[in-house]
């Protein structure tokens, strides 16, 4: 959302804008944010439609990124559409994905894409790998995708699967530019959704944007050819985002401290990865009692409490 882009662009985070704001709202937006441009993508698919609107905004919003957002990387269309959008933008930054394998990464970034986002299947409210049985383990992909488009001076972005900040480590050592996340960025006051209050306590909707909720809002329901990928949740109102951040951050400062790593960039020379069954001792249960997990209409200290915390999917590895 653009609320969550004004506080993560004050930090130097990077937002990828949902593609579902008109280009009057990109317009009014812009014109009293102009420092938070340089942190933000245009978001878009690869219909005619999706185009003519990604020209609109550019011819009026000065944003240095587009992110072609498809949950299948692997058609020729969208491969065609890649290239046919950087011919149309040659000065600007265009991310590209989902693919996971390094063939496609290689494929896109000859094709013109400069950032490929990688990860099938390991997002908090996907359900590919359940209706279609497609997907790969996010550990796994990053691993190889990484390798295939650092060996073209290309980049990628690890989309999916986080649950802790330790994740946001991994992803890093497994050789990742970036990592993006959705469900621990859910529920805050920044994030979109109405709030809802039962019981005393607050809670936001949250859903995929492959799920029959998206789908019916946005696009008139779900088409007869295909089934929903992705599932809608209720979550505990979890208050201000920068909480969650300041935890994340914090979560990645300590593990360069831990491998001897003195920047993101040195993390996966410093990165040995270990199979292992369990990573976190339970014995008093995976709950940290001291982060508050509701905000409630009679909290008087809002803006001060936090909320983060989250364990890994699919591969099962440490640092």
């Amino acid at each position: 959302t653009f609320e969550m882009a004004e506080t993560l662009s004050t930090i130097k985070l990077f937002t990828c804008i949902h593609k579902y704001y008109s280009v009057e709202q990109w317009i009014d937006w812009s014109a009293s944010h102009n420092d938070s441009l340089q942190y933000v993508a245009i978001s878009s698919g690869v219909s005619d439609e999706d185009s003519l609107k990604v020209s609109q905004i550019l011819d009026s919003v000065n944003v240095p990124f587009i992110c072609l957002d498809v949950a299948n990387g692997y058609s020729e269309h969208f491969v065609n559409h890649v290239r046919k959008t950087r011919e149309a933008y040659p000065r600007t930054t265009i991310i590209a994905g989902n693919v996971v394998t390094g063939e496609m990464v290689e494929e896109l970034i000859l094709t013109g894409a400069d950032l490929i986002k990688v990860g099938i299947g390991p997002g908090s409210v996907c359900t590919t790998r359940k209706q279609t049985g497609v997907g790969y383990p996010q550990l796994s992909a990053v691993l190889e995708c990484a390798d295939a488009a650092h060996g073209l001076g290309g980049h990628v972005i690890s989309d999916g699967g986080c649950t802790c900040p330790g994740d946001f480590s991994k992803a890093f050592g497994a050789g990742a530019d970036f990592v993006m996340t959705g469900g621990m960025f859910a529920a805050h006051q920044e994030s979109g959704g109405e709030l809802i209050e039962k019981d005393g306590k607050l809670y936001k909707q949250f859903y995929g944007m492959s799920s029959s909720v998206s789908m019916n809002k946005y696009s008139g329901g779900v088409s007869e050819y295909r089934s929903s990928e992705g599932k809608a949740v209720v979550l505990p109102y979890k208050g201000p985002i920068r909480g969650t951040i300041t935890d994340i951050l914090g979560g990645i400062r300590s593990t360069c401290t831990y491998v001897g790593a003195s920047n993101l960039k040195e993390l996966p020379k410093r990165t040995t990865f270990i199979r292992v069954t369990q990573q976190i001792n339970e014995v008093f249960g995976s709950v940290d009692e001291s982060k508050p997990k509701f905000y409630t209409n009679s909290s008087s200290e809002s803006d001060n409490i936090s909320i983060g915390k989250r364990n890994r999917e699919g591969d099962s590895n440490t640092v």
